[in-house]
């Protein structure tokens, strides 16, 4: 092993480690918010339902409603973020983040409410492209899988923290819909908690230095070179530089940077959108933003669904550990083949199960062992997921990318991944009270198709520089196409 990919032994190899994982781990506040934001939602669905009188479809509807906030915030972020800079995108997604916490909390009318989820929605569709996009800019090759994988451990903890402050409201009011502190209710309190992570993550942003790829495409070499000497070994910085200069210039012999070639979208912007979609059909928001309904409608009360909803945030976090921990030394693709047939399998045991449930007062109901298997296999489904499709895809996207479409391209990937998001989070109240072993059954189909896209689509990348792993993507993809 080279001695740049070897432990650092010495003082000064430890600090730069240190500084880099400080960085990245700052940067990847905005994945907290994104799943703190996205997330908080599941403890206020039935006080919302209540209290404004909405449809199983209405309801899907506002809860959803955040997610066409991101599409947009995400195909915009990229954009911006090439022009202004990574840092001012993370301020104004932290911006957007604290004003629609105050006003989801506030909402007088559904209409009210559903105009501050999409406020919110484009803070999280911010976050989602700069954080990765930023991150994988300013890791070294050989820790650049755990440093990316930080981004989907800070959505883990954010969907952790938001369902444990979802749970704690409630508790201490009595439900989601009772008074709490100065006459308002809990499940405006959840709302309310968003402003606190948004503020953090506004001041985190201020004290990170620019991304050092953004300043070489705009001729600032001499910054970007102060800045990758914080964090990277002094050996590995020229190469650094020269291999993003190289292709800062093969980028200017095209006038304009273009997801298109002709009329057709570029084949490895079609890896990044089905990379991303597939990660949201196999239904895992569902597990985060309903699950409290869920467990609720088959027996549980609304304290023990809400306990339920945290421990299995707990797993998600613990699972993505695993994943941040595995990726640098087995690779990419194993994971994510075993991630997609986990899911498989525990998704298909969850349609099983609710294939055997009895109505009880039009509720489902799963008699003997039955609840306990979907119980088993939800938090399965969880673990299959956070160890692996879920870190992995932000990887992923953060690498197969050209730098000269890079922001425009996850922009593109991330608004994908939000529309099939939004997508699966409408459809779920209306299809579940058609059928919940159907639902099921069609995540776990969408489970196993990912298996078969990985295994003839994405290769390995682990231990390549960025510009290495781009080229070995596109030579993959457009030879199968050729």
């Amino acid at each position: 092993m080279s001695e740049s990919r070897g432990p650092h032994s010495t003082a000064e190899q430890k600090k730069l480690h240190r500084r880099v994982v400080g960085v990245a781990a700052a940067a990847a506040v905005g994945g907290f918010l994104f799943g703190f934001d996205s997330s908080v939602v599941n403890g206020a669905v039935d006080a919302m339902q209540k209290h404004f009188a909405l449809s199983d479809a209405l309801i899907g509807f506002a809860v959803a409603s955040a997610l066409l906030g991101c599409a947009i915030g995400a195909y915009f972020a990229g954009r911006i973020a090439d022009s202004r800079g990574r840092i001012f995108t993370m301020l104004l997604g932290s911006a957007l983040f604290l004003v629609s916490s105050f006003g989801a909390a506030f909402a007088f009318a559904p209409w009210d409410l559903i105009i501050w989820r999409v406020v919110g929605g484009l803070g999280i569709g911010i976050a989602s492209v700069v954080a990765p996009a930023y991150i994988a800019e300013v890791a070294p090759k050989y820790e650049r899988g755990r440093l990316a994988s930080l981004q989907q451990l800070a959505i883990t903890l954010g969907i952790f923290a938001a369902l444990l402050s979802d749970a704690s409201f409630a508790g201490a009011a009595g439900s989601a819909e009772s008074d709490f502190w100065f006459g308002i209710e809990a499940w405006r309190w959840m709302f309310l908690a968003c402003a606190v992570p948004a503020v953090v993550y506004g001041i985190l942003a201020l004290r990170l230095p620019e991304s050092p790829r953004y300043l070489l495409m705009h001729g600032r070499e001499p910054e970007a070179r102060k800045i990758f000497a914080t964090m990277w070994k002094a050996e590995d910085i020229e190469a650094a530089v020269g291999e993003a200069n190289r292709a800062i210039e093969e980028d200017k012999t095209t006038k304009k940077a273009s997801l298109f070639e002709g009329r057709r979208l570029l084949p490895i912007v079609w890896i990044g959108i089905i990379l991303s979609v597939f990660q949201q059909f196999v239904g895992i928001n569902v597990i985060f933003y309903y699950s409290t309904t869920l467990w609720k409608a088959v027996g549980f009360d609304e304290s023990n669904s809400l306990l339920i909803g945290v421990i299995t945030s707990v797993i998600n976090v613990v699972a993505t550990l695993v994943a941040i921990a595995l990726v640098d030394r087995i690779g990419r693709r194993p994971i994510l083949l075993t991630g997609s047939l986990g899911m498989g399998v525990s998704l298909a045991a969850m349609a099983i199960s609710f294939a055997n449930a009895t109505v009880v007062n039009g509720e489902p109901h799963l008699p003997g062992a039955w609840g306990t298997v979907a119980l088993i296999a939800a938090n399965l489904f969880v673990v299959c997921f956070a160890a692996s499709w879920g870190p992995l895809v932000w990887v992923l996207l953060g690498e197969i990318f050209p730098g000269r479409i890079r922001g425009k391209a996850l922009g593109v990937a991330a608004m994908a991944q939000w529309i099939a998001n939004f997508l699966i989070t409408v459809s779920f109240p209306v299809m579940a009270a058609a059928s919940l072993p159907l639902t099921y059954g069609m995540y776990a189909l969408f489970a196993f198709a990912s298996l078969v896209f990985v295994w003839f689509k994405i290769p390995e990348t682990n231990g390549l520089s960025l510009e290495q792993a781009e080229t070995l993507f596109t030579r993959k993809n457009v030879a199968k196409k050729d």
